[in-house]
């Protein structure tokens, strides 16, 4: 009996399972790792500014829309050290604030898709490479550009956004090439789960280099260490197995034979059915929705911490990377579980997929409505967020990474559309939650919670509906249905 249409049970690779080929120390594992100290870098260079800019500005600025509340008592149990005042202060009212952590991703949209475009003709070695070099680049100008004027800050912010915008794109691309579709999960998983790493370390980092040296070091710091790693990118990593220069046979071999009938040879894209393709707007749909609460709480976190729960900032560093810390660790377990269920339990990919995507958005919009009607009880509000930010993790082995199951040849242009949606949160979400919390009370900030835990909630179902785990078949030579 041939199987429906919907079931997409086939087991995959009967000739060479993952098990013969080790995969300590070979080069995907090499190429996964590299990434992820990639990605450490590009969050940490992403959100340092947002720590740095609290000790850039005049204290008395930044309080000309925005009040402390009172319904909280003062809380803090750190011992004060005398604090580093020897960096240069600039008079920024909230308005330029908003323009100034915003304007990374005016220029982080622009790239997008010419990133997945560009890394399907020219190979995402090079493009992510200088995608991070360029940003560590500008990073480290940014004190002189602050020193310029506003202007030249946020001219230098949208160029760094420029050049982070083909990281992922180009990322996506290189495991088009790299990832046996039964490791997918894990591969990716491991190098994306760098990106919340970064945001652990660097915001509490950024925090205490603020504190005790100069905030100015938050810059060169990163800035530097961004291009260290570029030397070691370009050493050490190729587009492909076929070019890798210590790869074994048998590796090579193994991945190959796992990918040849998900490839499209085609040159042209297809660009009408890329567009048409309901699959595809079931992973914008739920990737524009995701990343309302995570960057709603990524830029804002930090002000709740501060203004509601009237944590100090030493404390607060350390706070708000909690949740991320949580974030990272799901992602490298639901990484692992999800290429499990996949090859051992026999899963369906569409059935992981939208499993871990149904998980990863409403576990998070649970808690953070819960983390809103908390009232003061500091320990509860911190736990909820991390639950709340922690359970996201499980989307990543979700819709993150099922733009590889539907079209592993577009893979990287697929991501550039997706991520073009997906970064109008970034741009949109913190300026309307700003808005609605200008006196700064609980009601105030449930409200935002209520918003990002609904827009979580639609893209959930909405991907759950109309998600699909096959290889699409304008997506493969002769338009040959591979199912996976």
């Amino acid at each position: 009996m041939e199987p429906e249409e919907g079931a997409d049970r086939t087991p995959l690779l009967k000739e060479s399972q993952p098990g013969t080929v080790p995969a300590c120390c070979s080069a995907r594992y090499s190429l996964a790792l590299l990434a992820f100290f990639g990605f450490f870098l590009l969050y940490a260079l992403r959100v340092n500014l947002s720590v740095a800019l609290v000790d850039m500005v005049e204290p008395n600025t930044s309080l000309t829309k925005n009040t402390t509340s009172n319904v909280c008592p003062e809380h803090s149990s750190t011992i004060n050290v005398p604090r580093n005042t020897s960096g240069k202060k600039y008079s920024w009212d909230a308005d330029t604030q908003g323009w100034i952590l915003g304007s990374f991703f005016y220029g982080y949209i622009i790239t997008q898709i010419p990133g997945g475009y560009l890394a399907s003709k020219i190979g995402g070695k090079l493009l992510l490479g200088f995608g991070i070099f360029g940003t560590s680049v500008f990073t480290l100008l940014t004190p002189l550009a602050a020193n310029l004027g506003v202007g030249y800050l946020i001219a230098v912010r949208a160029l760094e956004g420029l050049g982070e915008g083909v990281t992922f794109p180009a990322m996506h691309s290189m495991w088009s090439c790299w990832a046996p579709p039964l490791e997918r999960s894990k591969l990716l998983s491991i190098s994306y789960a760098g990106a919340q790493l970064g945001t652990v370390v660097s915001l509490p980092l950024s925090g205490l280099i603020c504190y005790y040296m100069n905030w100015i070091y938050v810059f060169y710091i990163f800035g530097a260490l961004g291009v260290l790693w570029f030397f070691f990118w370009m050493w050490l990593v190729s587009d492909t197995p076929e070019t890798h220069r210590s790869i074994s046979h048998t590796e090579r071999e193994h991945i190959l034979s796992s990918l040849k009938d998900q490839l499209s040879t085609q040159k042209s894209i297809p660009w009408r059915q890329i567009l048409e393709s309901l699959p595809l707007w079931a992973i914008v749909v739920a990737h524009f929705s995701y990343n309302w609460t995570f960057y709603t709480l990524l830029t804002l976190l930090p002000t709740y911490m501060k203004e509601i729960l009237r944590f100090d900032a030493q404390e607060n560093g350390f706070l708000s990377a909690l949740p991320y810390f949580g974030c990272w660790l799901c992602i490298i377990l639901s990484g692992q579980i999800a290429d499990y269920l996949r090859e051992k339990q026999n899963l369906s990919t569409v059935c992981v997929r939208k499993c871990f995507t149904l998980i990863g958005m409403i576990g998070p919009a649970v808690f953070l409505v819960a983390a809103g009607f908390i009232g003061c009880n500091y320990a509860l509000a911190v736990a909820f967020v991390t639950i709340s930010t922690t359970l996201g993790g499980f989307c990543t082995s979700g819709y993150s990474i099922n733009h590889l199951d539907i079209a592993p040849s577009y893979a990287g242009i697929l991501l550039g559309i997706t991520n073009s949606f997906a970064t109008i949160p970034g741009m949109v979400g913190p300026v309307i939650a700003k808005n609605l919390t200008h006196n700064n009370t609980v009601g105030e900030w449930q409200t935002v919670f209520y918003i990002a835990a609904s827009i979580n909630l639609f893209g959930a179902i909405f991907f759950a509906l109309f998600g699909s785990g096959e290889v699409q078949d304008w997506a493969v030579s002769g338009y040959h249905l591979h199912r996976n």
